[in-house]
C-alpha cells in the first residue's frame, strides 16, 4: 500500500465574491486571496502525527475489487449503463437498510479486509425490501452507516458524518488523519457513500476557480510542497506536482474553472497531467472523492494514469495533458484529487509516496 506522509483537505465554502474557510466563525467572511508564493513547511517526520493509507475498500459500478476497479479504469471502459444493485450484508440489515447505506457498510469492511483490520466478510445475496421497518427513523439519521459499521466490527472512537455535496469525502479524509494527528485514535476508517438516483441541478461556479485555486495552494501546504520552487531552479524533483485526478464533471463552466485554478497555482503545468475519472463511472456524488482518492492511490503505486474517455475538441483553453482516451505510464511524485460540490464546497487531497522515517 501507499502511505501519504501528509493528507489535507482543505473545504472552502464560497459566498458571493468572499469566501468562509471552514470551521472559522460563522459571522465572519474572509476575502480568500491566493499567495504568489507557497512557503512550503517541514514534512513531518513524527511517526505517531504521520498518516498512511492501510487498506482501501469500494463499490463501484466496476464492482467491489480496488484492482478490478482500477483495470477497468486503465482500459479505459465505460461504466455507464443502466442502474444496477448489488449487496454484500446479512438477510436481516438487508431488509433494512437504504442502498446508500449497502455500498458504505461494503466499501467499509473492504477498507478494513484490505488493511488487515478485519476477519473476512462472506458475501451474500441481496435481499429486497419487504415492508416499512420500525428501523426507518433510526437508519435514517446521517451517520448510521459509520454507526452500523462500528456496531458490526466492534470499532470505537470518532464515529460521525459530514456533509459537504461532492467534497464530502476528502473532508472525511482531512478529519480523519486530524484524528491521528492529535492523538485521538490509531485507526480512522474514512469515506464517502452515496445512492442517490434522484435529479439534481445546481448554479455555475467561479469562472476563475478562485474558491478551488484557493484551497489546492492551501493543501499543498499543508502537505509540505511548493508549487512553484523546483520549476523556478529549473529542476524536476520528487516533490512537484505532477498529477491532478480533477473533479470533472464534464460540465463546460466547471471543467475549465478547475483548469483555471490548476493555472493559478501552478503557473508551469508541462510537466503535469490530469484526468477524470467520472468519465468512466459517471458522479458519485458524495461518494465521487473516496472513489477518485482511490484511483489516485493507485496512479502512484503502478504507475500507470487512466485514460479520460470521449474527449473530443477539447477548448483550447485546456493546455494541460488530459490524457485523452489511452492509458499513460507516468510516475507520480505529488498527486492532487479534487473534488467540488454545490454551493462552493471545495477540497483537495493531496499524495505522496511514503518516505522512510
Amino acid at each position: 500500500m501507499v502511505g501519504l506522509d501528509q493528507l489535507k483537505a482543505c473545504n472552502w465554502l464560497e459566498l458571493g465574491g468572499g469566501q468562509v474557510h471552514l470551521p472559522a466563525s460563522k459571522s465572519r467572511a474572509v476575502r480568500a486571496m491566493v499567495s504568489q508564493t507557497v512557503s512550503a513547511p517541514k514534512r513531518e517526520k513524527d511517526p505517531k502525527k504521520r498518516v498512511v493509507i492501510t487498506g482501501m475498500g469500494l463499490v463501484s459500478v466496476f464492482g467491489s475489487g480496488i484492482d478490478t476497479f482500477y483495470d477497468k479504469l486503465l482500459e479505459g471502459e465505460s461504466g455507464i449503463s443502466l442502474i444496477d444493485r448489488f449487496g454484500y450484508i446479512d438477510g436481516k440489515n438487508d431488509r433494512r437498510l437504504d442502498d446508500c447505506w449497502r455500498y458504505c457498510l461494503v466499501a467499509g469492511k473492504r477498507a478494513l479486509e484490505d488493511a488487515s483490520l478485519c476477519s473476512k466478510v462472506e458475501s451474500l445475496v441481496q435481499k429486497g425490501y419487504k415492508k416499512m421497518s420500525p428501523f426507518f427513523i433510526p437508519y435514517s439519521i446521517t451517520n448510521t452507516g459509520s454507526a452500523l459499521l462500528a456496531i458490526d466490527t466492534g470499532l470505537m472512537g470518532p464515529n460521525y458524518s459530514i456533509s459537504t455535496a461532492c467534497a464530502t469525502a476528502n473532508c472525511c479524509f482531512y478529519l480523519a488523519a486530524n484524528h491521528i494527528r492529535r492523538g485521538e485514535a490509531d485507526i480512522m476508517v474514512a469515506w464517502g457513500t452515496e445512492a442517490a438516483v434522484i435529479p439534481t441541478a445546481g448554479g455555475d461556479p467561479r469562472s476563475d476557480g478562485l474558491g478551488v485555486s484557493t484551497c489546492i495552494a492551501k493543501s499543498l501546504e499543508d502537505a509540505g510542497v511548493s508549487p512553484e520552487e523546483d520549476y523556478v531552479a529549473g529542476l524536476i524533483s520528487d516533490s512537484q506536482v505532477n498529477y491532478v485526478n480533477a473533479h470533472a464533471t464534464s460540465t463546460l463552466a466547471g471543467d475549465l474553472a478547475e483548469v483555471n485554478a490548476i493555472k493559478k497555482v501552478v503557473k508551469n503545468t508541462s510537466e503535469i497531467k490530469m484526468n477524470g475519472t467520472k468519465s468512466m463511472i459517471g458522479h458519485g456524488l458524495g461518494a465521487a472523492g473516496a472513489l477518485e482518492a482511490i484511483a489516485t492511490i493507485k496512479a502512484i503505486n503502478t504507475g500507470w494514469l487512466h485514460p479520460t474517455i470521449n474527449q473530443d475538441n477539447i477548448e483550447p483553453d485546456v493546455t494541460i495533458d488530459t490524457v485523452p482516451n489511452v492509458k499513460k505510464q507516468h510516475e507520480v511524485n505529488v498527486g492532487i484529487s479534487n473534488s467540488f460540490g454545490f454551493g462552493g464546497h471545495n477540497s483537495a487531497v493531496v499524495s505522496l509516496p511514503s518516505q522512510p522515517n
